[in-house]
């Protein structure tokens, strides 16, 4: 008997026929882990990413730009940056993507390509 609840069903990514194991390993697993897919956030919303190392606090700015702050050398005012995505720590990158366990790559105007050490926490803050 076949129920229909009205709930939409989840999508994983199946693995990519063309990827490695590897690949396909961390991609599905980034989906397990979770995190925060930057299309999903409205304009003015505030991210707290904790890594190994930092605390960095983003407000989103629409069109994967943010202003990004918390770093003692980095950004200790808010400065704006392009977000890339995240990482494995490798070159693939998940676009538009913060995600737990990943790095999180953004072009900072002044240190040009910034690579965060693995992300532990990701929490949107009330406004």
């Amino acid at each position: 008997m076949r129920h229909l609840t009205g709930l939409p069903s989840p999508s994983f990514p199946v693995p990519h026929p063309y990827w490695s194991d590897q690949v396909n390993h961390n991609v599905i697993q980034s989906e397990i882990e979770g995190g925060v897919y930057l299309r999903d956030l409205r304009a003015g919303a505030t991210l707290e990413i904790e890594t190994l190392d930092w605390v960095c606090r983003m407000v989103y700015c629409g069109d994967n730009e943010a202003l990004v702050s918390g770093h003692p050398v980095l950004c200790p005012d808010p400065v704006r940056v392009y977000v890339a995505g995240s990482t494995w720590g490798g070159s693939m990158l998940k676009q538009s993507f913060v995600g737990r366990g990943m790095c999180l790559e953004f072009m900072h105007p002044e240190y040009h390509r910034v690579l965060t050490a693995p992300i532990v926490e990701v929490r949107e803050l009330a406004q």
